[in-house]
């Protein structure tokens, strides 16, 4: 019994071992991936200081993301995060249809700039649509280190950003405002699975609807809490964002 005993307790600490490098070498793997093929598809710099997964129970945790804006912005930054929660299928990590049940983004920054007839959250998207157009049946690579064969696929089953900030404009005429909770469900489950780059984009495009609300509104109640240049700034992303969807036309 007391042989048995050991054995099961040895078992036991090399499958602890086994867990904890597994962990590791999943969390380098998305870093590594993250930091080579985000700036591709962005065309921004992109850096994720870390990243964490269980491979017993799917859950992780991303942390440090830096998107940087497109050229011809003058903030360095379009959005960034502190860290973000993942709860992945485990078994999914093994296909090339990778099931994660839950994105949350606690406390993300975003920065919005416009010209009156561009913004810069609108020229991040299309960089993102310009790299997959360039792609066979607009499906993005798999990672250098894995092996050529079908595309890895996302199904996302609610993805959430809570405690959202963006910043519109930039130095003494910027303004800070509060988003509402943006919470997406079932992405990629129609088509059977979609690709990182088309999950950006869709997050983003809504992103980009709740800035055009909350800045609308901000100008509605008056909102110059942050001074008169930071309303300035408010309502000339406003009169932008008419122009871009076709208002004041």
């Amino acid at each position: 019994m007391k042989k048995l005993l050991i054995i099961l307790g040895g078992l036991f600490a090399l499958l602890v071992i086994g867990g904890v490098v597994a962990s590791f070498f999943l969390g380098s793997v998305v870093t590594k991936a993250v930091n080579t093929f985000a700036p591709k598809v962005t065309g921004t710099p992109v850096t994720l200081e870390s990243t964490s997964i269980s491979p017993f129970t799917g859950s992780g945790t991303l942390k440090g993301l830096f998107v940087g804006n497109p050229t011809g912005w003058k903030s360095p930054k379009a959005f960034s995060l502190g860290q973000a929660h993942v709860s992945i299928a485990p078994l999914s990590l093994l296909g090339d249809h990778i099931i994660v049940n839950e994105v949350l983004i606690d406390g993300p920054e975003f920065v919005y700039e416009t010209n009156i007839v561009r913004n810069n959250i609108k020229d991040l998207l299309a960089n993102i649509e310009q790299f997959t157009s360039g792609l066979p049946g607009g499906a993005a690579p798999a990672p250098a280190d894995k092996p050529a064969g079908k595309p890895i696929k996302f199904e996302v089953k609610k993805f959430r950003l809570q405690n959202v900030k963006v910043t519109v404009g930039v130095g003494a005429a910027a303004l800070t405002l509060p988003l509402p909770p943006i919470t997406l469900t079932d992405l990629g489950t129609a088509e059977g699975g979609i690709t990182p780059d088309q999950i950006a984009t869709k997050v983003l495009t809504n992103v980009l609807g709740s800035i055009t609300g909350a800045v609308g509104e901000s100008l509605l109640k008056g909102g110059n809490k942050g001074g008169d240049a930071a309303a300035g700034a408010a309502k000339a992303a406003s009169e932008g964002l008419k122009k871009l969807f076709g208002g004041n036309k």
